[in-house]
């Protein structure tokens, strides 16, 4: 081989090495080295250009959800850097393991006020669960590998390399240039439980009397679908999930009890959590959310975590048995003991539990959702939605209006993940770039994305980009001419005292077919369902612009606005 590489053409042969097939990004001065080597070299790589680096990380993130790939995004020094970070720690905190590149200046120029100096190992470093700035190019492979190593093994989670303008000239050595076929999905190199932990744990749940298992996003990261059914559907135990957890069980299974918790939980399905006297908390952390701010479980219930980051076990709840491993491992395992017991015959009831929780639930949704009432109803979208998407779709929202409604109450049919939104640290402007990098993942899948008229005002320049690529993807956004979920809070907190939550009504429909989108406005009810047959139909990206209630005004399916 010869030895003509520089940093640039190293930092794309290591990317190739570890499987990456598409970079998500936006081009800047200091990344012309970087551009140069992804246009000459032959790779098979696809970069996507965005018009915004939040969106690039949003992408990426989204990608990584549906791929168990690690998602990869790039950006410039100084204010793309910058950009950058709000889908860096979104990442991290999600569990989900997305790789930041950004150029810098270069090191030759370090504190001499080059334009877009700044300090970005100091200002990834609390974001990030591995991060450097590279300041040598022969340092480029050993720190591409270590931060693929880092990003998808243990608790998933967000990495950053920092690439000086100056070291993407420098020379490397191809001989250097090698990857751990391993690292190219997560998660990788995945730990077993400890001895007995499973047993202990299987032990502490046939001893309740009515325990119910509550599922994180983990399950659903570490592939733990089929073994966590076949443990329901022995036990006949019910299984809620918080929202990040949908798609750990297919939500039409008999023992899937729905989301729980303050946001996305209903009145019945929180009646589970207090009744429960053993919770069995499984890839999820018990944090506000889940607990509606630790109200349940309830003083004097029992805990059994299972969990991959051992700093969440016992961090809010004395726990009785802690299984830090792999999910799938450990219910693996967990199911393997229950085999080898064949006398035992644990019946909990789940599936009676769940059929009556729904009854009642969805009674009372029926009802809104068959309102012919206009501004057309939030449930009723939810409701068409459930009618018309395919089993397989791949639905993205945004943490306002929409997600609360889809979470409590359509019914993902799979199990897998299915549903994407933002849950960690909630920045409205995700579903709409987030939905371009799922769809890069999963092209054969039909891709929705829901939003509030808030959040489409955040990233709708993305359009462009959706247009671009050709992407058969429909948006559909809840239009109230407000920042409802604040609105709403205002309302619940503060004596309906509005402030600076309203803004300009404006036709989310006309914006968008601007950039190209085929799209339509919806204020009769009565055409909704036709409208998003169309759309869904279309070969390309379509929008509906649907007028809704004021979120303030609705039967919102959130126990608790604010803390």
């Amino acid at each position: 081989m010869s030895n003509t590489l520089n940093g640039a053409d190293a930092m794309v042969r290591m990317l190739e090495a570890h499987g990456v097939r598409h970079i998500f990004g936006l081009c800047g001065d200091t990344s012309l080295p970087l551009y140069d080597s992804l246009l000459k070299l032959d790779h098979g790589i696809t970069h996507i250009l965005t018009r915004d680096e939040r969106s690039a990380t949003y992408m990426a993130d989204a990608y990584a959800r549906v791929t168990g790939r690690p998602g990869v995004c790039e950006g410039p020094s100084g204010g793309g850097a910058t950009y950058i970070l709000p889908g860096l720690i979104e990442a991290s905190e999600s569990s989900y393991a997305v790789l930041g590149i950004t150029s810098d200046v270069s090191v030759a120029s370090y504190g001499k006020y080059p334009l877009t100096e700044v300090d970005q190992q100091a200002m990834m470093r609390p974001l990030t669960k591995w991060n450097t700035v590279i300041r040598r190019a022969d340092h480029i492979p050993r720190m591409v590998r270590a931060a693929f190593r880092a990003m998808v093994t243990g608790r998933p989670g967000a990495a950053h390399i920092g690439l000086p303008y100056d070291v993407q000239y420098d020379p490397v050595d191809p001989a250097d240039l090698w990857a751990d076929p391993a690292l190219q999905t997560f998660p990788a190199y995945p730990a077993a439980p400890a001895p007995g932990a499973a047993e202990a744990a299987l032990e502490a749940i046939l001893s309740a009397t009515s325990p119910l298992i509550v599922c994180g996003g983990g399950v659903v990261i570490a592939g733990a679908m089929e073994e966590l059914a076949r443990l329901a559907a022995r036990l006949d135990i019910p299984v809620a999930t918080s929202i990040s957890g949908q798609g750990s069980l297919a939500e039409t299974h008999p023992n899937a009890v729905g989301v729980v918790g303050s946001n996305g939980g209903t009145d019945e399905t929180w009646a589970a959590m207090e009744a429960a006297d053993l919770v069995v908390f499984m890839g999820c952390r018990a944090g506000s959310t889940t607990t509606a701010r630790w109200e349940a479980p309830t003083p004097g219930a029992r805990i059994v975590h299972f969990d991959s980051d051992p700093m969440v076990i016992g961090a809010n709840y004395p726990t009785e048995v802690g299984v830090v491993a792999d999910l799938r491992l450990a219910l693996a395992e967990t199911n393997r003991l229950l085999d080898q017991r064949p006398e035992t015959r644990a019946d909990f009831g789940g599936a009676a539990q769940v059929a009556e929780i729904r009854s009642r639930k969805f009674d009372r949704f029926r009802t809104l959702a068959e309102s012919d009432a206009a501004p057309v109803r939030p449930e009723r979208v939810i409701a068409t939605l459930q009618r018309v998407l395919p089993e397989d779709a791949v639905i993205l929202s945004d943490p306002g209006t929409s997600c609360p409604y889809f979470s409590a109450y359509y019914q993902l049919p799979q199990a897998g993940r299915h549903f994407i939104t933002n849950r960690a640290h909630g920045a409205l402007g995700y579903a709409l770039p987030a939905a371009l990098g799922a769809w890069y993942g999963r092209p054969d899948a039909k891709v929705v994305a829901l939003m509030g008229d808030g959040s489409f005002g955040f990233s709708c320049g993305e359009l462009e980009t959706i247009c671009r690529a050709r992407a058969d993807i429909t948006y559909i956004v809840f239009s109230n001419a407000s920042f409802g979920w604040i609105k709403a809070s205002q309302r619940a907190d503060k004596g309906a005292r509005y402030y600076n939550v309203d803004f300009s009504r404006s036709d989310q429909a006309a914006v968008a077919a601007a950039f190209g989108v085929k799209s339509w406005r919806v204020e009769d009810p009565a055409r909704l369902e036709s409208v998003l047959c169309e759309a869904l139909a279309h070969d390309g990206p379509t929008l509906v612009d649907i007028v809704t209630q004021p979120l303030e005004e609705a039967a919102a399916p959130v126990r608790r606005w604010m803390g």
